[in-house]
């Protein structure tokens, strides 16, 4: 809880001392009388977001709404784009650079990939920030700042979590083999679970049919599993069904929020989550890049700034759930 405490005041303090036009495909808001919906008196900026999310996942909805209000507050253009595949996103960042856009924010789950392409971004002169995954290679491209969770970090606190509530044999649940953040979270795990075992499952984040029929098959295999440790919220909800169907006692745990995976947790279908704030990494993301314009400022300097990690759990669900049920945690 007081991690959960400090997070959320770090994130409401970024929020109000940094002080977001939207965009949907590309397009800005438009207040109704097709004047400028911003909030500040400044140049009309162009930031392009590229982002590693598939297509349906909840969690890059609420990164895209942060850096919307973000965007309209500003007097940005944001246009937000999203490839899994690591070749594709690092095209995205190639077009980003070539329509010469004013500010560039990226994720990089396979650095070796991405980043070359965002030190082309820096090198054009282009302000250019990571957010979400890629926080110990950012400083290898030039890349300016960084915002979201350490996580190695945020794995080892899950395992510790699930080490004291006695897990004996964890499943650790990726859902996008090659992604290294995902990875390094099941290595935390593995790490903080001293009293237990640690075995990775490998799925298709893409299809959560496959998902389901996948946990449930290792389930149904292997009664000794007695955690499902999803990486994203909506694997974790599929697994609710897959343990049930399964026949099997495990218990659920998570990473990340949405309004879903919110009620499930006040509904006991699920233990905890960790949450590294999406909508915070994109806002601060974005609002960064105007300050970078505007004045020259970077948010950070050399070190990341800490969206998370924070445990959400029976005892202080209530206190995000009105936000998760807006799209805003």
């Amino acid at each position: 809880m007081k991690i959960f405490q400090k997070v959320l005041a770090v994130g409401v303090l970024a929020a109000v001392t940094l002080s977001g036009c939207s965009a949907t495909g590309g397009a800005p808001r438009s207040n109704g009388e097709g004047g400028q919906a911003g909030g500040v008196d400044t140049p009309r900026y162009v930031v392009a977001m590229v982002t590693h999310g598939a297509p349906g996942d909840t969690f890059w909805d609420l990164v895209r709404k942060g850096a919307e209000d973000a965007a309209k507050k500003d007097n940005i253009e944001l246009r937000y784009s999203s490839d899994p595949e690591a070749p594709n996103q690092a095209n995205l960042v190639q077009s980003a650079i070539d329509a010469k856009v004013d500010g560039i924010a990226v994720t990089m789950p396979n650095a070796q990939a991405i980043g070359p392409a965002a030190q082309k971004a820096v090198d054009a002169g282009i302000p250019t920030v990571g957010l979400n995954a890629g926080m110990n290679e950012y400083q290898k491209y030039g890349i300016s700042s960084f915002f979201g969770q350490d996580e190695k970090v945020a794995g080892t606190l899950a395992g510790e979590r699930l080490d004291k509530e006695g897990a004996k044999h964890v499943l650790c649940v990726i859902h996008e083999q090659g992604n290294s953040s995902q990875e390094q979270r099941c290595g935390g795990v593995k790490d903080g679970l001293k009293g237990g075992q640690m075995e990775i499952l490998y799925v298709n984040g893409k299809d959560l049919t496959s998902v389901q029929s996948t946990v449930q098959a290792k389930l149904s295999q292997d009664k000794s599993i007695d955690w499902v440790m999803g990486l994203v919220a909506p694997v974790a909800l599929t697994s609710v069904d897959a343990v049930k169907n399964a026949g099997s006692q495990a218990k659920i745990a998570t990473f990340d929020t949405n309004a879903q995976l919110v009620q499930a947790i006040k509904d006991g279908a699920i233990q905890f989550a960790i949450d590294q704030q999406p909508y915070l990494q994109g806002y601060l993301a974005v609002d960064s890049l105007w300050l970078a314009k505007r004045n020259g400022s970077v948010i950070g300097g050399n070190r990341p700034v800490y969206t998370g990690p924070s445990f959400v759990d029976a005892s202080n669900v209530d206190q995000i759930a009105e936000a998760a049920t807006e799209g805003l945690r």
